[in-house]
């Protein structure tokens, strides 16, 4: 009994899998056709049967085939490219010419749009042979044309693949892109302008129309003509203006106000005059974004420099460490403000300039499969650069200099008058500059000598004879250095012997000054008054030199020069070998 019950069983759950497998590979097959392609009764009855120049097999061919038809003026063959399948067919035999050429005239102005980019295949299926594309291999039933901005609104123009009946799918112009034509059109279509230019001047001619080739001259001659005259203006604005910062600032701002002016008729141009084809707007709104944001950055940057030079003038005068703490340390975060301005500017135009060309969603899988070569030649050839630009924003927030600061650098006394990117601006004490990479002057030991005070200890060293009257010098060296303005703290001066020989001894005087440089001129004033006074009064104190001569070199009429003269007269007298 219990073989037979399994023999029972068995033979149910064969005849149960026969009956369901059918059932599971025809399910299987509807869901992969339907990611394939739109499954619809009829594709545009009001149209009739497409004729035979129609090609819509790929996204590549429909797009061509429908911009040569539209050039041709063949607008009611060109209708067969979309899908009207919202409006009746009465309306389609009706509005499908017209939807097409509106279509045609928002591809061409609207978005730089390359239809060698668009795939090949009949399925739309992503080709990427290193198979780093999460999606690579995948059929797709529609892709993305282009992504346009009407009354603040984004719409999508997109193609689709649809099947009708048997028929072999095909690609077309999706409803809801058809339903945004008109008022796309509205925004990108041809200008009141344009109606007046002659039929034979709207042939294309390379990647341009006739009449664009004539316009763009013509535009780009009248906006270089309101630049100059800009320019011109606010040249007689900076004259007009009383001397100071405001006109040095206006000076300085002639050439970025004319490029903004220039930058600001050419986009109302574009927008309410003339219209060009794709390539030619894109290309001009590009170079116009990035000439208004570099304008901007630059009237921003001449602000800074002239506040600056203000600063400089009217508080600070020459730049040195003899300035307040706080002036100085204001005008260095100045310099570092100017660098931050910097920095954003030429982040924020890039990045704008970029979204605005969309190179991240033409160009994106191609830049992070190159990532790592492109890091690696940045890195190897921006390496010094790089390392500047860092180390002065480092200078600027840790503050190890300040702008007027006085330090010791090999060996020369140097004011810090400028810290920039990549270099830092040195005033050596003769009033040469001497130019010096960011990088290069952090790595290498340098005394400041104005981070805490400006005063500084000097010393002179005097080399005089045995004889010498200490307590005379002492007394004289005091004297002279209490009147020099520069030399304070008095109580700290001082005068001692700090070495001697058979012959002299070195007398080392101290002094404290209010600054390195007002010390060096002390110094040298007190050094000189000393020198006249042991001249003058005592000029028995010079080291000398000491000759003892006996009473048998008296008696012989010998004298040290006697005998020098004598050995060299019997070296002449040796024979030669």
């Amino acid at each position: 009994m219990k073989k037979n019950g399994s023999w029972r069983l068995w033979l149910v759950t064969v005849v149960a899998l026969a009956v369901t497998s059918p059932c599971v590979a025809q399910t299987q097959g509807e869901e992969s056709e339907a990611t394939r392609w739109f499954t619809v009764e009829s594709l545009n009855p009001g149209l009739g049967d497409p004729p035979e120049a129609v090609k819509r097999a790929t996204p590549r061919e429909t797009i061509r085939s429908f911009l040569e038809l539209t050039e041709k003026d063949d607008l009611a063959t060109a209708a067969h490219f979309l899908n009207l399948s919202e409006l009746t067919p009465a309306e389609q035999r009706k509005r499908g010419g017209q939807l097409a050429r509106q279509l045609a005239e928002v591809l061409t102005r609207g978005e730089w749009l390359n239809v060698s980019s668009l795939p090949g295949r009949q399925d739309a299926a992503i080709e990427d042979p290193s198979g780093q594309h999460p999606q690579a291999g995948e059929p797709r039933r529609n892709i993305k044309l282009a992504s346009l901005t009407a009354k603040g609104e984004i719409y999508d123009i997109r193609l689709g693949r649809y099947r009708e009946g048997n028929e072999e799918p095909v690609w077309l112009i999706m409803p809801d892109s058809v339903s945004s034509v008109p008022l796309l059109y509205e925004e990108y279509g041809p200008s009141l302008l344009e109606e007046y230019i002659p039929g034979r001047f709207k042939a294309s001619f390379g990647v341009l129309k006739i009449w664009e080739w004539i316009a763009i001259p013509l535009v780009l001659l009248a906006v270089g003509l309101v630049g100059l005259w800009v320019y011109k203006l606010v040249g007689v604005a900076a004259r007009w203006l009383p001397s100071g910062a405001p006109s040095i600032f206006a000076g300085r701002i002639k050439m970025p106000t004319a490029l903004i002016v220039m930058s600001l008729v050419t986009q109302m141009l574009l927008d309410y005059v003339v219209s060009f084809s794709a390539v030619a707007t894109t290309s001009f709104r590009v170079l116009l974004i990035a000439i208004l944001a570099w304008g901007a950055g630059t009237v921003a940057l001449r602000l800074v420099d002239t506040l600056m030079l203000r600063l400089t003038r009217r508080l600070m005068g020459q730049i040195d460490d003899t300035k307040p703490r706080d002036e100085r340390k204001l005008l260095t975060t100045l310099y570092a403000l100017r660098r931050i301005i910097i920095l954003v500017a030429v982040t924020a135009v890039s990045v704008y300039v970029l979204s605005q060309v969309r190179l991240f969603e033409t160009l994106g899988i191609t830049l992070l499969a190159s990532a790592s070569v492109l890091t690696v030649l940045v890195g190897i050839a921006g390496q010094a650069v790089i390392s500047n630009i860092l180390s002065s924003f480092q200078l600027s927030l840790a503050k190890p200099i300040r702008i007027g600061d006085l330090v010791m650098f090999e060996g020369q006394w140097c004011y810090v008058e400028g810290i920039f990117y990549t270099f830092i601006r040195l005033r050596v004490w003769n009033d040469r500059r001497l130019i010096v990479p960011v990088t290069y002057f952090v790595s290498r030991p340098f005394e400041n000598l104005s981070v805490k005070s400006t005063k500084e200890y000097r010393s002179l060293e005097l080399v005089l004879h045995l004889s010498a009257d200490i307590q005379c010098i002492r007394e004289k060296f005091l004297e002279y250095a209490q009147a020099e303005d520069s030399v304070i703290e008095h109580h700290k001066l001082c005068c001692y012997v700090t070495g001697q020989t058979e012959r002299a001894q070195t007398v080392v005087c101290y002094l404290m000054t209010s600054d390195p440089f007002a010390g060096w001129i002390a110094e040298m004033h007190v050094r000189e008054k000393l020198m006249a006074f042991i001249r003058d009064d005592h000029p028995e104190w010079w080291p000398r030199e000491v000759t003892v001569i006996s009473e048998r070199d008296v008696a012989l009429g010998e004298t040290p020069g006697n005998r020098a003269a004598t050995a060299a007269d019997r070296a002449d007298e040796r024979p030669s070998e």
